[in-house]
Protein backbone atom coordinates (compact mmCIF):
# COMPACT_ATOMS: atom_id res chain seq x y z
CA UNK A 1 0.00 0.00 0.00
CA UNK A 2 3.21 2.53 0.27
CA UNK A 3 2.16 3.25 -3.48
CA UNK A 4 -1.02 4.66 -3.21
CA UNK A 5 -1.63 8.20 -3.79
CA UNK A 6 -5.85 7.89 -4.31
CA UNK A 7 -8.29 6.55 -2.49
CA UNK A 8 -11.77 6.25 -4.07
CA UNK A 9 -14.94 5.84 -2.10
CA UNK A 10 -18.77 4.91 -2.59
CA UNK A 11 -21.11 7.07 -0.57
CA UNK A 12 -24.42 5.10 0.34
CA UNK A 13 -23.41 1.90 2.96
CA UNK A 14 -19.52 2.76 3.11
CA UNK A 15 -19.45 6.40 4.70
CA UNK A 16 -23.19 7.51 4.91
CA UNK A 17 -25.56 5.70 7.01
CA UNK A 18 -27.95 5.13 4.59
CA UNK A 19 -30.36 2.90 6.45
CA UNK A 20 -30.37 4.59 9.26
CA UNK A 21 -31.32 7.63 7.26
CA UNK A 22 -33.52 6.15 5.35
CA UNK A 23 -35.79 5.10 8.60
CA UNK A 24 -35.53 8.92 9.83
CA UNK A 25 -36.92 9.92 6.46
CA UNK A 26 -39.66 7.20 6.51
CA UNK A 27 -40.89 8.19 10.34
CA UNK A 28 -40.99 12.14 9.18
CA UNK A 29 -43.03 11.19 5.74
CA UNK A 30 -45.05 8.93 6.71
CA UNK A 31 -46.05 11.01 10.26
CA UNK A 32 -46.69 14.24 7.93
CA UNK A 33 -48.72 11.95 5.02
CA UNK A 34 -50.41 10.44 8.00
CA UNK A 35 -49.45 6.67 6.77
CA UNK A 36 -51.09 4.29 8.80
CA UNK A 37 -48.73 1.04 8.53
CA UNK A 38 -46.01 0.54 11.28
CA UNK A 39 -42.93 1.55 10.25
CA UNK A 40 -41.07 -1.57 11.42
CA UNK A 41 -42.93 -3.78 9.04
CA UNK A 42 -42.87 -1.39 6.49
CA UNK A 43 -38.94 -1.21 6.48
CA UNK A 44 -38.79 -4.97 7.11
CA UNK A 45 -40.41 -5.35 3.93
CA UNK A 46 -38.49 -2.14 1.69
CA UNK A 47 -35.03 -2.95 2.78
CA UNK A 48 -34.71 -6.11 0.73
CA UNK A 49 -36.87 -4.39 -2.06
CA UNK A 50 -35.08 -1.42 -2.50
CA UNK A 51 -32.32 -3.25 -2.83
CA UNK A 52 -33.41 -5.59 -5.49
CA UNK A 53 -34.47 -2.58 -7.68
CA UNK A 54 -31.20 -0.66 -7.29
CA UNK A 55 -29.23 -3.80 -8.93
CA UNK A 56 -31.79 -3.87 -11.34
CA UNK A 57 -31.12 -0.18 -11.91
CA UNK A 58 -27.08 -1.08 -11.74
CA UNK A 59 -27.85 -3.33 -14.57
CA UNK A 60 -30.32 -1.24 -16.75
CA UNK A 61 -32.99 -3.85 -16.06
CA UNK A 62 -35.28 -0.38 -14.73
CA UNK A 63 -34.79 3.22 -15.11
CA UNK A 64 -35.22 6.05 -12.45
CA UNK A 65 -38.76 6.62 -12.26
CA UNK A 66 -39.78 2.36 -12.44
CA UNK A 67 -37.07 2.56 -9.02
CA UNK A 68 -38.25 5.32 -7.39
CA UNK A 69 -42.44 3.90 -7.82
CA UNK A 70 -41.58 0.25 -8.08
CA UNK A 71 -39.70 0.08 -4.77
CA UNK A 72 -42.48 2.22 -2.87
CA UNK A 73 -45.57 -0.26 -4.64
CA UNK A 74 -44.37 -3.11 -3.87
CA UNK A 75 -43.43 -2.93 0.07
CA UNK A 76 -47.08 -1.32 0.72
CA UNK A 77 -48.64 -4.32 -1.41
CA UNK A 78 -46.47 -6.46 0.68
CA UNK A 79 -47.50 -4.68 4.33
CA UNK A 80 -51.02 -4.85 2.98
CA UNK A 81 -51.87 -1.15 2.13
CA UNK A 82 -53.66 -0.32 -0.65
CA UNK A 83 -52.52 2.95 -1.86
CA UNK A 84 -52.66 4.96 -5.21
CA UNK A 85 -50.67 5.90 -7.80
CA UNK A 86 -50.50 9.86 -7.14
CA UNK A 87 -49.72 9.42 -3.29
CA UNK A 88 -46.81 6.84 -4.12
CA UNK A 89 -45.66 9.48 -6.48
CA UNK A 90 -46.03 12.02 -3.52
CA UNK A 91 -44.03 9.63 -0.64
CA UNK A 92 -41.45 9.22 -3.11
CA UNK A 93 -40.81 12.84 -3.78
CA UNK A 94 -40.52 13.70 -0.24
CA UNK A 95 -38.67 10.77 0.79
CA UNK A 96 -36.03 11.85 -2.02
CA UNK A 97 -36.54 15.47 -0.22
CA UNK A 98 -36.30 14.41 3.50
CA UNK A 99 -33.30 11.67 2.99
CA UNK A 100 -30.54 14.05 2.58
CA UNK A 101 -31.70 16.07 5.14
CA UNK A 102 -30.25 13.39 7.65
CA UNK A 103 -26.97 13.33 7.77
CA UNK A 104 -25.49 9.83 10.19
CA UNK A 105 -22.12 8.62 9.27
CA UNK A 106 -20.63 4.99 10.01
CA UNK A 107 -19.09 4.84 13.42
CA UNK A 108 -15.29 6.24 12.69
CA UNK A 109 -15.90 7.72 9.08
CA UNK A 110 -14.73 11.00 10.51
CA UNK A 111 -11.99 9.87 12.40
CA UNK A 112 -10.62 7.94 9.31
CA UNK A 113 -11.11 10.97 7.08
CA UNK A 114 -8.93 13.14 8.78
CA UNK A 115 -6.41 10.12 9.38
CA UNK A 116 -6.29 9.68 5.35
CA UNK A 117 -6.75 13.21 4.25
CA UNK A 118 -3.12 14.74 5.48
CA UNK A 119 -1.99 11.41 3.12
CA UNK A 120 -3.42 11.02 0.19
CA UNK A 121 -5.91 12.11 -2.31
CA UNK A 122 -9.28 11.19 -1.56
CA UNK A 123 -12.14 11.30 -3.73
CA UNK A 124 -16.11 9.16 -3.99
CA UNK A 125 -17.46 7.39 -6.73
CA UNK A 126 -21.14 6.37 -6.10
CA UNK A 127 -24.35 5.13 -7.97
CA UNK A 128 -26.64 7.32 -6.68
CA UNK A 129 -28.39 10.57 -7.83
CA UNK A 130 -26.44 13.65 -8.07
CA UNK A 131 -28.81 16.14 -6.47
CA UNK A 132 -29.22 13.99 -3.64
CA UNK A 133 -25.77 12.88 -3.16
CA UNK A 134 -24.31 16.23 -3.03
CA UNK A 135 -27.08 17.36 -0.49
CA UNK A 136 -26.12 14.13 1.31
CA UNK A 137 -22.51 15.13 1.16
CA UNK A 138 -22.55 18.25 2.48
CA UNK A 139 -25.33 18.15 4.72
CA UNK A 140 -22.76 15.55 6.46
CA UNK A 141 -19.93 18.18 6.47
CA UNK A 142 -18.03 15.68 4.46
CA UNK A 143 -17.14 17.19 1.61
CA UNK A 144 -14.11 19.25 1.80
CA UNK A 145 -12.28 16.25 2.31
CA UNK A 146 -13.03 15.16 -1.77
CA UNK A 147 -10.67 16.14 -4.63
CA UNK A 148 -13.41 14.68 -6.53
CA UNK A 149 -17.08 13.35 -6.77
CA UNK A 150 -18.27 11.24 -9.67
CA UNK A 151 -21.67 10.26 -9.58
CA UNK A 152 -23.17 7.82 -12.04
CA UNK A 153 -25.00 10.56 -13.79
CA UNK A 154 -22.11 12.42 -14.29
CA UNK A 155 -20.35 9.59 -16.16
CA UNK A 156 -23.62 8.39 -18.00
CA UNK A 157 -23.06 4.40 -16.83
CA UNK A 158 -22.94 2.68 -13.22
CA UNK A 159 -20.25 0.63 -11.42
CA UNK A 160 -19.63 -1.80 -11.93
CA UNK A 161 -19.55 -0.70 -15.65
CA UNK A 162 -15.25 0.51 -15.83
CA UNK A 163 -16.38 3.72 -17.94
CA UNK A 164 -17.39 5.63 -14.21
CA UNK A 165 -14.11 4.22 -13.00
CA UNK A 166 -12.18 5.64 -15.97
CA UNK A 167 -14.06 8.70 -15.81
CA UNK A 168 -13.62 8.74 -12.11
CA UNK A 169 -9.97 8.36 -12.39
CA UNK A 170 -9.55 11.02 -15.04
CA UNK A 171 -11.33 13.65 -13.26
CA UNK A 172 -9.32 12.28 -10.12
CA UNK A 173 -5.86 12.43 -12.51
CA UNK A 174 -4.90 9.49 -10.83
CA UNK A 175 -3.05 6.91 -12.02
CA UNK A 176 -4.77 3.20 -11.65
CA UNK A 177 -1.84 1.69 -10.70
CA UNK A 178 -1.13 3.72 -7.33
CA UNK A 179 -5.31 4.26 -6.53
CA UNK A 180 -7.48 2.25 -4.28
CA UNK A 181 -11.32 1.83 -4.15
CA UNK A 182 -13.63 0.97 -0.95
CA UNK A 183 -16.91 0.10 -1.22
CA UNK A 184 -19.87 -1.72 0.63
CA UNK A 185 -21.08 -3.54 -3.17
CA UNK A 186 -18.63 -6.54 -4.02
CA UNK A 187 -20.15 -6.68 -7.53
CA UNK A 188 -20.36 -2.78 -8.19
CA UNK A 189 -17.68 -1.70 -6.03
CA UNK A 190 -14.76 -4.27 -5.73
CA UNK A 191 -15.05 -6.52 -8.60
CA UNK A 192 -15.79 -3.27 -10.86
CA UNK A 193 -12.72 -1.77 -10.00
CA UNK A 194 -10.43 -4.71 -10.02
CA UNK A 195 -11.67 -5.06 -13.12
CA UNK A 196 -10.16 -1.82 -14.35
CA UNK A 197 -7.09 -3.00 -12.63
CA UNK A 198 -7.74 -0.77 -9.24
CA UNK A 199 -7.16 -2.36 -5.85
CA UNK A 200 -10.19 -2.63 -4.05
CA UNK A 201 -11.10 -3.44 -0.26
CA UNK A 202 -14.81 -4.38 0.57
CA UNK A 203 -16.30 -2.86 3.76
CA UNK A 204 -18.77 -5.74 5.18
CA UNK A 205 -20.27 -6.80 8.22
CA UNK A 206 -20.17 -10.44 7.23
CA UNK A 207 -18.19 -12.43 9.84
CA UNK A 208 -16.56 -14.53 7.45
CA UNK A 209 -14.29 -14.19 4.22
CA UNK A 210 -16.60 -13.40 1.51
CA UNK A 211 -13.81 -13.63 -0.74
CA UNK A 212 -10.17 -14.97 0.14
CA UNK A 213 -8.99 -13.23 -2.62
CA UNK A 214 -10.13 -9.60 -1.78
CA UNK A 215 -9.06 -7.47 0.73
CA UNK A 216 -12.05 -6.88 3.63
CA UNK A 217 -12.66 -5.02 6.33
CA UNK A 218 -15.43 -4.79 8.87
CA UNK A 219 -15.10 -1.46 10.34
CA UNK A 220 -13.26 1.84 8.65
CA UNK A 221 -10.72 1.88 10.96
CA UNK A 222 -9.50 -1.20 9.98
CA UNK A 223 -8.00 0.74 6.82
CA UNK A 224 -5.72 1.53 8.74
CA UNK A 225 -4.30 -1.67 8.28
CA UNK A 226 -3.95 -0.88 4.29
CA UNK A 227 -3.45 2.66 4.42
Amino acid sequence: METITDVFFDLDHTLWDFERNSALAFAAIFEKHAIQVPLDEFLTHYVPINLKYWNWYRDEKVTREQLRYGRFKDAFDLAGYAIDRDTIDLLSDDYIAHLPIYNHLFDGTIALLDYLKPKYRLHIITNGFSEVQRRKIDNANIGHYFTTITDSEMAGVKKPNPIIFEYALTAAQADRKTSIMIGDCIDADVRGALGCGIDAILFTDAQTQTDPYIKQISHLSDLKNYL
